[in-house]
């Protein structure tokens, strides 16, 4: 019983937060600030999951085939790359890596 108080209360709250997301006045979505904000944290928590993801297995700090391939990645990144060359040099290369025993 008390998952579905659990299920339950987290519904409300995610159906809450929305509902304050509505309330907010218009002109303060119109400021520079905000809007700035709102394009810039997107970007920070996909980069923080990237991290998490290549760096991270459970609670140890680990330095494998991953962290090649997002150098590839971000190689290709640099080099101005199209999207699909990026995900297949980051594959690439991790699967090489990967392949040569790291």
């Amino acid at each position: 019983m008390s998952i579905w108080i659990a299920i339950a209360a987290t519904a409300l709250g995610c159906y809450l937060l929305k509902l304050a997301g509505l309330l907010v006045p218009a002109d303060t979505l119109e400021r520079p600030v905000v809007q700035r904000l709102a394009a810039l944290v997107p970007v920070a928590l996909l980069a923080a999951l990237t991290a998490q993801q290549t760096f991270a297995d459970g609670s140890t700090l680990v330095l494998d085939a991953r962290a090649a391939g997002v150098a590839a990645a971000a190689i290709a990144l640099v080099l101005r790359a199209p999207f699909l060359v990026v995900v297949a040099a980051a594959v690439a290369v991790t699967a090489g890596v990967r392949a040569l025993g790291g």
